[in-house]
């Protein structure tokens, strides 16, 4: 018999590590761009594109959802102003995003 947690990755895509580091990476962005002055939700709203598409059965959404948070968590506990190191963090998951962004299109896209 398999085990749970087998059963839930065997449904899984491939990319599912990917994309879930993506959503941490959404998250951060979320709360590093608006800290340093961009108005707005298109980070939040590229997450909800991707969840969207993905249309993932409930606990496969709940993870996603969790590292989107996580994400945002991780540096609302860290910064709460813009700083240089908040610039650098921005660049850095930027092109993080970027990257993760297009493997997924390209390795596993139709």
């Amino acid at each position: 018999m398999a085990s749970p947690v087998a059963a839930a990755t065997a449904n899984e895509p491939l990319y599912e590590t990917k994309l879930i580091r993506l959503a941490e990476v959404l998250g951060s962005l979320h709360y590093l761009r608006n800290l340093c002055g961009e108005q707005g939700s298109e980070w939040r709203d590229r997450m909800n594109a991707i969840i969207a598409a993905e249309k993932p059965e409930e606990p496969r959404r709940t993870r996603i959802i969790a590292s989107f948070n996580r994400g945002y968590r991780a540096f609302s506990e860290v910064y709460s102003s813009c700083t240089d190191s908040a610039v650098a963090a921005i660049d850095r998951y930027m092109k993080e995003g970027e990257g993760l962004s297009n493997e997924i299109a390209t390795r596993y896209g139709n």
